[in-house]
């Protein structure tokens, strides 16, 4: 079956997660990637996964990684450079997450690969952006996406620790954007034959998903209010603990759903409390609606209060556990778990890109590329000879598989 990137060529110079997993669903899309690592690797090797609990399969890394092709190359050695400048000569997309100081001193900046290949895609990652102020500093998500993006500051309690952020859920947040990105300079090429300049950066993207608090920020430079629980404007719009310890999530915020909400939890004379009955009522009182919700809450299990409330047509989600998502029977039947094949660790499952295209396979087209696995096959597609690679890994510009 052809898939939409079918005959794509991408190389990909970047490290942790955000631009390899923009490069590895393009890989499930069809697109051939090369991987090129310094001959230490990747530095998220290994760094994710946590021996004593996690399988010797480096998952994380193949989530990331699946499907391409890697070479080992030590770009602060020239010849190592010029390696790479050829294969972007013959590719469609540059992919990388260099900041602009550092792609010039390896000469896999815009102007230097646009004159060699006037077609070529280059798509940069950072934490920044290649303009501005900031654009020499170093960006990770937790600090550039959570932090500097205002999400950690939007979602923290009032008088609260800040929550923890997860591993790379910007990274692979502004992963799609890069993606969307890259395919649409790819169809300005097709259509001008002149090569693009991608900029995608995590500070973007974390506005981007704050863009709901954001619009109104930016029309009267207010911040949002930061209520907290007990003084949130919407009595159906919260997580309550239930009596296995666990936590639901209900948003109903419109308030024709009140009434019916007070039936299916046993409290029908809420509707006719003075103190409950309207949306003014129940706003000017939110402590104790609060406080009456967690006593009623405390009564049942959280699959005794789901089973009610699709029943009766409520909207409720649960709190699920990273386990639970991951056995969790409406993703397995769609398709969101695809199973990958390794040759050393057998058949695994990992996260599949959010997309479908009816009747076409999106799936993963193969494991992670081992350190340097690829080197002598995709170098040798260059032209260089067996004693060529020889001497190059010998002379510690390359690294072999």
């Amino acid at each position: 079956m052809t898939r939409p990137l079918d005959g794509v060529r991408i190389v990909e110079v970047a490290g942790w997660m955000a631009a390899p997993g923009a490069a590895a669903m393009m890989s499930d899309l069809g697109a051939d990637v090369v991987k090129v690592e310094p001959l230490r690797g990747d530095p998220v090797r290994g760094v994710i996964r946590q021996p004593e609990v996690d399988p010797p399969l480096d998952a994380p890394f193949q989530m990331d990684n699946r499907g391409k092709r890697g070479i080992a190359v030590a770009l602060d050695r020239p010849e190592g450079q010029e390696l790479v400048r050829r294969l972007c000569d013959g590719a469609d997309v540059f992919l990388n997450n260099l900041l602009s100081r550092r792609q010039e001193k390896f000469g896999l900046d815009p102007a230097t690969l646009l004159a060699r290949n006037a077609a070529l895609v280059h798509a940069t990652l950072t934490g920044y952006g290649l303009d501005g102020p900031d654009a020499a500093r170093p960006g990770f998500d937790i600090t550039t996406f959570f932090g500097r993006g205002g999400i950690t500051h939007s979602i923290t309690e009032p008088g609260e620790q800040a929550p923890r952020a997860r591993p790379a859920q910007g990274d692979h947040a502004a992963a799609l954007a890069m993606v969307a990105a890259v395919l649409a300079a790819l169809r300005l090429v097709e259509r001008t034959g002149q090569g693009q300049v991608v900029d995608v950066n995590l500070l973007a993207t974390a506005a981007w998903t704050m863009a709901t608090d954001l619009s109104s920020t930016l029309v009267d430079g207010q911040d949002p209010l930061m209520l907290g629980r007990r003084r949130r404007r919407h009595a159906l719009q919260e997580s309550f603990r239930t009596a296995d310890d666990r936590w639901i999530l209900l948003f109903m915020p419109e308030p024709h759903w009140w009434p019916k909400f007070c039936a299916v939890v046993g409290r029908p004379e809420w509707v006719e409390d003075e103190r409950l009955s309207t949306f003014d009522a129940r706003l000017a009182n939110m402590p104790l609606v609060t406080d009456l919700m967690d006593e009623v809450f405390g009564t049942r299990t959280l699959d005794d209060w789901g089973g009610r409330f699709d029943q009766a047509g409520l909207t409720w989600g649960p709190a699920a556990t990273v386990s639970e998502v991951a056995a969790d029977p409406h993703s397995a039947a769609v398709g969101t778990f695809p199973e990958v094949q390794h040759p050393s660790y057998g058949a695994f499952r990992t996260v599949a890109a959010p997309m479908r295209l009816r009747g076409q396979d999106l799936t993963p087209r193969g494991p992670a590329p081992d350190l340097g696995q690829h080197t002598r096959e995709v170098l040798g597609e260059l032209g260089l000879s067996a004693d060529e690679l020889d001497a190059l890994v010998a002379d510690g510009t390359l690294g072999a598989g």
